[in-house]
């Protein structure tokens, strides 16, 4: 049904749709998610062209409604659009809210919008709050007459651009009820979210955005059980990373052992687990690696989950296949043992630094 191809959107100042292509199929209910910042938003605007693209062009059946002749109010009514502040008239009841677009855009008789605009609000349980205006509604209440508003256009798609994000935490639950029973109704919708166990939940496809496209998509479970790109790994398992270069044999140690050590405050790693993240990266760097590599340049990530104790170490480096956990120096090898609880070494010769060595270092009492 929507066809997007090489969309792109820059401001002055920043670029945030780089390259995005995308098919999307009737019936299909697909989370955006993704970093701040990465053009989510964006892109659902370009959609439906609140947001005019730079470049690219974008289909609805066989119809290109980037092209400057298409008539854009009829694009429009084919995609609802429900947004994170609502957008309610304020002068205007529940009722009235809903009953304008298809009286004023559609032609439909009063009566017909007032038949309709009811048996939307009692689909979202809001039937009995028909003639209230929107300051004598909760957060959760405006957004789900914000969806009846949407949805009494009768969109070919929908649009949600965090739907719960500007709600107080006992209302996102009501709100994600109704999008739930849209989800199983069929209507192709497009939810732009933070919430990661709502969009596994209610999905049929996943686009993770980042550099300036859809990075990564797939199935929910293609996502968040075993995502294929680092990003979307670091995304999805909510990891706290520290990158780290060291580019020869003369690198700042102290400087890069004070960086880690700020890494593992911010991130609230346990003392013993830093103290063991310390030590693993000393014995690696100043024994085991440097010494034995003509001209050392190696890369070090250290990643840390939200909720848990535990840390992955991952160190790549240049020269000949070099296992640093074989031979070597026997009593910083017993140390560097010491701080992990799982050691491995693989060999890419297809990259830049070849050698690998990923550890797991223990938790505080492992």
């Amino acid at each position: 049904m929507l066809r997007i191809e090489h969309l792109q959107k820059a401001y002055p100042e920043a670029t945030p749709l780089r390259d995005v292509n995308a098919v999307i199929n009737d019936g299909d209910v697909i989370s955006v998610i993704g970093p701040s910042g990465t053009g989510k938003s964006t892109f659902l605007r370009c959609l439906n062209l609140l947001e005019k693209p730079t470049a690219g062009h974008i289909w609805i059946d066989d119809e290109e409604i980037t092209d400057p002749e298409c008539d854009l109010g009829r694009v429009r009514r084919r995609m609802g659009m429900v947004f994170q502040s609502f957008n309610l008239f304020g002068h205007m009841t529940a009722i009235e809210n809903i009953m304008l677009g298809p009286m004023d855009l559609l032609g439909r008789s009063k009566q017909e919008a007032y038949d309709e605009g009811m048996r939307l609000l009692r689909t979202v349980g809001l039937a009995e709050k028909a003639l209230h205006y929107p300051d004598e509604l909760s957060g959760g209440q405006k957004q789900r007459v914000a969806i009846a508003r949407a949805l009494a256009m009768d969109p070919d798609i929908l649009l949600l651009d965090e739907p719960t994000s500007a709600l107080d935490p006992t209302m996102v639950g009501e709100v994600q009820a109704v999008i739930r029973d849209l989800a199983k109704s069929g209507k192709t919708m497009l939810i732009v979210t933070h919430e990661m166990n709502f969009a596994r939940a209610i999905c049929s496809r996943v686009f993770y955005m980042d550099e300036g496209g859809i990075y990564e998509e797939g199935t929910p479970e293609q996502i968040f059980d075993d995502p294929q790109k680092e990003k979307t790994r670091r995304f999805v398992r909510k990891l706290k990373v520290l990158e780290l270069d060291v580019g020869g044999r003369d690198f700042d140690f102290l400087a890069m052992a004070g960086r880690i050590e700020q890494y593992c405050s911010r991130s609230q790693i346990p003392y013993k687990t830093a103290q063991r993240v310390r030590l693993a990266f000393e014995e690696l760097t100043q024994v085991l690696l440097l010494p034995r590599l003509t001209d050392p340049k190696a890369e070090i990530t250290v990643e840390s989950a939200e909720e848990a104790e535990s840390v992955w170490m991952t160190v790549r480096y240049n020269g000949p296949k070099l296992d640093v956990t074989q031979g070597g120096d026997e009593l910083a090898l017993a140390v560097l043992t010491s701080t992990e609880s799982e050691m491995e070494y693989s060999w890419d010769d297809a990259h830049t630094l070849p050698n690998q060595l990923r550890l797991h270092i223990r938790a505080e009492g492992g």
